[in-house]
């Protein structure tokens, strides 16, 4: 059976707080499969035959606010791609002391946005998009760059969420079979 992770934007925030134990099970109750969270409760790896992977994100969203009484917003990638995800940036090896973090997207930005991203880099702050992720390298802890606080969200007109380039690393090692 295929494997997959959702990634779930700011499941706890705002005074909500989801154990990893109901969050395997919320997912288990939508009939998919070996539902298992990782690092955070924002990352779900389960087993599904869903072909269309947008209505498996909007299923889960779905199911996640009638259970919790709030949206999550999903954002799904099929394990498989998660290999791609890891070396689609530009920036070669990560040095001491830099962070990557990688936005996930429900959509690929358009040109007009892309290059509306590109205008906010900075001399310490390298933002790339391939597909549906945005990549952001910085040479210094996040917050320390001139970029945290921005709302990339804004930028992109859409909603995403971001982990780590480690988060999607152990991700990748964890769904291997």
């Amino acid at each position: 059976m295929p494997r997959y992770v959702a990634f779930l934007r700011a499941i706890n925030v705002g005074g909500h707080t989801v154990k990893m134990d109901r969050l395997r099970a919320l997912f288990e109750e939508l009939g998919l499969a070996n539902a298992e969270t990782v690092i955070a409760s924002g990352n779900v790896l389960f087993g599904s035959r869903a072909k269309d992977i947008t209505a498996l994100e909007r299923k889960i969203e779905r199911h996640l606010e009638s259970a919790l009484g709030y949206a999550v917003a999903t954002f799904v990638r099929a394990q498989i791609d998660l290999d791609a995800v890891l070396t689609a940036h530009p920036f070669g090896t990560i040095e001491a002391g830099h962070t990557l973090t990688v936005s996930f997207l429900k959509d690929t930005p358009p040109a007009h946005v892309v290059a509306a991203l590109a205008a906010l880099e900075t001399p310490t702050d390298r933002l790339h998009v391939s597909g549906r992720e945005l990549y952001w390298h910085t040479h210094s802890r996040m917050s320390d760059s001139p970029l945290f606080g921005v709302s990339f969200e804004k930028v992109l007109r859409q909603q995403a969420t971001s982990r780590n380039i480690k988060t999607v690393q152990r991700l990748v090692q964890k769904g291997r079979p």
